[in-house]
């Protein structure tokens, strides 16, 4: 779904940090849940034709999700979120990294340091979001990968979620 929502994706090289600033249409609430509740995350943290699987998740500081973007193929890729520091319905944030069903970090793949800020504005939610990595090839590699198009895609399944008022 395409919509004239504002979305600014920006790479900061000399630091090692991709920036997302997106809006949505809805309220603070559901968004801050579409991305702390492992039901609504599951229906689009992953872009299409892909799906988002998770095997568990304990969304609180210390806790971690274990989760896999499923191909149209069945094929796997899984990641893991180690949750570091929550505020409710205003920021959270978490260490991302590759792995494989059981969590063990796959250290062929960088990781990256998420941190998550929810505000929400004349009826719209913005979400500004930095990942931050260890050095600048980490960063170039997760790029080269795709990582812009894949977000964008799956930020816009977000949009169709709150569009279908399935909250």
């Amino acid at each position: 779904m395409k919509n004239n929502l504002f979305m600014d994706f920006s790479v900061d090289r000399e630091n090692s940090i991709v920036n997302v600033k997106r809006e949505f249409a809805a309220p603070i609430s559901n968004v801050w849940a579409a991305w702390t509740e492992k039901d609504l995350l599951d229906q689009w943290w992953a872009p299409k034709p892909w799906k988002s699987r998770t095997k568990s998740m304990d969304f609180k500081v210390g806790g971690r999700r274990l989760y896999a973007m499923v191909g149209p193929e069945g094929e796997e890729h899984w990641a893991l979120a180690d949750f570091k520091a929550i505020t409710p319905a205003t920021n959270f944030k978490f260490f991302d990294a590759f792995c494989d069903p059981e969590g063990n970090i796959n250290a062929d793949f960088p990781r990256s340091d998420w941190s998550v800020d929810f505000t929400e504005s004349n009826g719209t939610t913005i979400v500004t979001v930095a990942i931050k990595h260890e050095k600048l090839s980490d960063l170039e590699a997760i790029i080269e990968m795709g990582f812009k198009e894949g977000f964008t895609s799956a930020l816009e399944g977000l949009d169709e979620i709150f569009s279908s008022q399935k909250f």
